[in-house]
């Protein structure tokens, strides 16, 4: 019977984990420990983002880029933590922000009903490469199978909330064709 326990565990977090893509942790890339609020999930909205600025397609410039956005949101903006609540490199990895489970400062009115993903770099001129753009549709499709982003969901770019050119000429249009956007 324990054999059966055990099977059923390890077939569940297969099942559990299938859809998402790697996701380098606040430790791996050196965050600092959050004090920000928690919010109610499954969130019904996922916003996109891009940071401006420099690209990364490393885990040691990725990093190097998530902790600078870290400062710069903590030191200049004086919030609790990095604003997102992911960051996607061009490496193809996903950065850990805030995480599913806390209150984002990416996007004013939808923070406690959305979780903020940014693309590392400026895409105004380019989209982001294929690597990223897989890495952040893996990262939506495990935060529904994992019940932190609703099912019915609806995708919206950053300036589609808010008064703005993010995430981007280049990454909107790439981001109007994805499953479940709306204006």
């Amino acid at each position: 019977m324990i054999w059966f326990a055990v099977l059923l565990s390890v077939l569940c977090a297969a099942v559990n984990t299938q859809n998402c893509p790697t996701i380098v942790s606040r430790a791996q890339w050196g965050g600092k420990t959050p004090t920000c609020k928690r919010m109610s999930v499954p969130v019904p909205n996922v916003i996109i983002h891009h940071t401006e600025g420099a690209f990364c397609s490393s885990r040691s410039t990725c990093s190097a880029q998530a902790r600078n956005i870290q400062n710069y949101h903590i030191n200049t903006n004086k919030w609790c933590d990095i604003g997102y609540n992911f960051l996607i490199g061009e490496d193809g990895a996903v950065y850990e922000g805030r995480g599913w489970t806390t209150i984002g400062a990416h996007a004013t009115t939808y923070n406690p009903i959305s979780i903020g993903i940014s693309f590392i770099g400026s895409f105004t001129d380019r989209a982001p490469n294929n690597a990223a753009l897989n890495a952040a549709k893996q990262l939506i499709a495990c935060g529904v199978a994992k019940n932190f982003i609703r099912s019915n969901y609806v995708l919206k770019g950053h300036r589609n909330v808010m008064s703005t050119s993010c995430p981007g000429d280049s990454l909107y249009k790439v981001i109007k064709g994805w499953p479940r956007f709306a204006a």
